[in-house]
């Protein structure tokens, strides 16, 4: 038993040491969950080794699992799990269609990812190991059954998807009853230790589905560092621009390739642009932001153009500037503003930043 805490202690210090060295965009609590089904067979190990053999001492099983991956290595799951009749030496002759219900709270580790490194999307094949505990009640009509259990499991994973927002897995799995009653009161488990004779052996196979998360994916996303001074320089050229005597900026610079103005329009002015900045990764309004757009009055025509840095994949830069343009469009219709057009271009040479830029006409 030393010996497990020992591995588990090692495997939570390397996952604190991975996550150090992996960066990846901040999530909320809504993130990162996912639910699932899984269906398959249980024997006891002790009937595995006996007269009877395997396969006469298979029973079914089906389970549902809910889950929340903390990072890119270490998750938690609530498992749930019903065995029906099929093998009555499990937990004793039962009156109910159900021999034994059992839950499991059990830590999820990503090998793949602890091994390999994290490079932006699960891979299309991972290896993940489970371990926890749980507590198993059985519907013996003599007894009731009941008795804590510890799980130990390997996920042979496939992910796939648009976005790998789908997990099939294949999953062997050893439950060990480590205290309580077995079979009968006359039956109680000598002491809190894992015994293979006082197992089960447990092989299923089911199906995860990844809510959306906040960063536009289903999984987590690395979050590309900058070091401050490109960050300060990113800000002084959107303070350089905002502070400007109003001039005509001719096409070739750097706003005319982030507003394409109307074909009526040959100049932009710097005065009649607004600029939004968002947080990485997000979508929503600062109060500096709105203070900037509440400067735009009542009853003007404006075009919007949302853009996106240039970390992360096309698609989720795609839809992260479109959301963008989309949110000031909406704040600016709700005070009256006529938006005549609002368009998210994704990254935008080699300047692009988190913004969205209202052109006033």
């Amino acid at each position: 038993m030393k010996k497990l805490f020992v591995i588990l202690a090692a495997v939570m210090l390397s996952t604190t040491a991975f996550a150090q060295k992996t960066a990846v965009t901040s999530s909320q609590f809504g993130d990162n969950w996912y639910v699932g089904f899984n269906a398959g067979i249980a024997t006891n190990v002790k009937e595995k080794l006996g007269d009877d053999g395997f396969f006469k001492a298979l029973a079914p099983e089906f389970g549902i699992r809910v889950g929340k991956n903390l990072t890119t290595v270490f998750g938690l799951a609530l498992d749930g799990n019903m065995y029906f009749k099929g093998n009555e030496k499990m937990f004793g002759e039962s009156q109910t269609f159900v021999n034994a219900t059992n839950v499991d709270l059990l830590g999820t580790f990503n090998l793949s990812n602890l091994f390999g490194g994290y490079q932006g999307e699960p891979r299309a094949f991972e290896l993940i190991a489970l371990y926890g505990f749980g507590w198993t009640h059985g519907f013996n009509h003599v007894d009731k059954v009941n008795f804590l259990n510890s799980k130990v499991a390997l996920d042979l994973a496939f992910n796939f998807g648009s976005d790998k927002q789908w997990q099939f897995y294949i999953e062997p799995a050893l439950n060990y009853f480590l205290l309580g009653w077995a079979g009968s009161s006359e039956e109680a488990l000598g002491g809190m230790k894992y015994n293979l004779n006082n197992s089960l052996f447990e092989l299923k196979a089911g199906f995860n589905y990844k809510f959306g998360c906040s960063n536009g994916t289903h999984n987590f996303a690395i979050e590309k560092l900058r070091d401050q001074a490109e960050i300060d320089a990113l800000n002084a050229q959107i303070n350089e621009l905002r502070n400007r005597k109003p001039e005509v900026i001719e096409k070739e610079k750097i706003v005319e390739k982030i507003v394409e103005a109307p074909v009526q329009t040959r100049e932009v002015l710097v005065e009649n642009l607004v600029f939004v900045t968002f947080a990485q990764g997000k979508s929503a309004l600062t109060n500096d932001a709105k203070k900037a757009l509440d400067e735009i009055k009542e009853g003007k025509h404006v075009q919007i153009v949302g853009t996106a840095s240039p970390e992360g994949n096309k698609e989720l830069n795609d839809k992260l500037s479109q959301a963008r343009a989309d949110v000031v469009a909406e704040y600016l219709t709700a005070r009256g503003i006529i938006v005549d057009e609002a368009t998210g271009k994704g990254v935008q040479g080699t300047t692009s930043n988190r913004l969205a830029v209202v052109y006033v006409k």
